[in-house]
């Protein structure tokens, strides 16, 4: 690929420049900048920049703003903004809904919502989860009622990470009844300043604020923005769930190695390295961090050709959660009794990013599905067990 293009608001805007040249010049003098609200803010800033220079959304198709590369010119594209320490885009569930709207959006929906999305302008949260459907989400209760060109919502949903920075919140909710393979869900935009909209956050075992639940008391959404059909919100739900477990593991593969590498230094700087014990862990890292990079180009590779990610992205998500998990714990062996210092203690190693990183790697295993229902669907969909449900098994008698 020897030139990019972008679309800004309808008009081409090209450049004939190698788009690695430009992304060069692009990162160089930008380095990060201020904490919390300061640092998001540069955060949005630098995406905002980003998507006028043309060189955002490097797998996007070109027509909606993206920049079209093939896998290994993304591959590319995510190591150098990974070594130029570039920031991650501050709201990265806008990658959830975007392949869903690229793929099932009307062009009014594209039009409305992916430069916002891609520019940070817009935050997005996802409103899957509830109280009594986690893991299981054909199961929620949320519904919507469709009174002319309107549908009142009325609900809750929990877990909703960043709902108290949303602009809005792409949700399931119930628009028909229950049936089997998720029958009566739809995929439905709900403006978060809506009326009706409460957001009531949860602080979790790091002392912030991540999750909220939500609660939705007859919220009135357009039904223009419903996405897809009535009624198929499921199937197109999995768009959203394959891409988050498929795609944002590109990025996250070069994120990983440069972080198993800080490790590494750091067990060489506080002498740990000197341990047997450590040693092993360390090299079971490095053994783990390679594979998480194999499945991760699998996985990608099945959603750039057009095949559900499912079964791999699946085994990734299990990959990647046991993994982020078990890296914090021998990061917290590395750093020694200091570990039980936290951020806010001025002489935590490293601003103790060892020990807030533990910390959230608990919910790894939870979180976008637990490890058991990963595993389910592992056993069904990849090796062909009988369903865990008791019905529909996809393995063979043997006679």
């Amino acid at each position: 690929m020897t030139s990019a293009t972008v679309v800004d608001a309808g008009r081409p805007v090209s450049d004939d420049r190698h788009w690695k040249i430009r992304l060069k010049e692009f990162l160089e003098g930008r380095q990060p900048r201020g904490k919390g609200e300061d640092r998001l803010a540069w955060a949005r800033a630098f995406h905002a920049d980003l998507e006028e220079a043309g060189l955002a959304a490097p797998g996007w198709p070109v027509e909606v703003g993206g920049m079209g590369l093939e896998l290994a010119d993304q591959l590319d594209y995510h190591q150098m903004m990974t070594r130029a320490r570039a920031p991650k885009h501050p709201c990265g569930l806008s990658f959830i809904v975007a392949p869903t709207l690229i793929t099932h959006g009307t062009a009014e929906q594209k039009q409305r919502f992916l430069r916002p999305l891609l520019r940070a302008d817009e935050f997005w949260c996802q409103g899957f989860s509830e109280p009594s459907a986690g893991s299981d989400l054909t199961s929620l209760t949320t519904r919507a009622e469709c009174e002319g060109d309107h549908y009142v919502v009325n609900g809750q949903k929990l877990w909703t990470s960043q709902a108290h920075l949303a602009d809005w919140m792409f949700a399931l909710v119930r628009t028909g009844p229950a049936g089997p393979g998720g029958a009566g869900i739809s995929y439905l935009l709900i403006p978060m300043k809506s009326e009706g909209v409460t957001v009531r956050p949860l602080r979790d075992i790091s002392g912030g604020t991540h999750f909220s639940e939500v609660f939705l008391d007859d919220v009135r959404v357009p039904a223009e923005n419903l996405v897809g059909e009535e009624n198929d919100g499921w199937s197109i739900a999995r768009t959203s769930l394959g891409h988050e477990r498929a795609t944002a593991f590109l990025s996250d593969e070069f994120r990983y190695r440069r972080i198993v590498d800080e490790l590494f230094t750091l067990a060489v700087r506080t002498g740990a390295a000197e341990d047997p014990f450590v040693r092993q862990h360390l090299a079971r890292i490095e053994a783990s961090v390679r594979v998480l990079a194999s499945n991760s180009r699998r996985a990608l590779d099945a959603v750039l050709s057009g095949r559900d990610p499912g079964p791999a992205a699946s085994v990734n998500r299990l990959v990647k959660s046991e993994f982020e998990q078990y890296l914090h714990e021998v990061a917290l062996r590395v750093v020694g009794p200091d570990a039980v210092l936290g951020q806010r203690e001025a002489t935590a190693p490293e601003r103790g990013r060892w020990t807030f990183g533990y910390l959230m790697s608990r919910a790894a295993t939870v979180g976008a599905g637990t490890a058991e229902i990963q595993r389910n669907t592992i056993a069904e969909k990849v090796l062909g067990l009988p369903s865990h449900r008791g019905v529909g098994g996809t393995a063979k008698k043997e006679s």
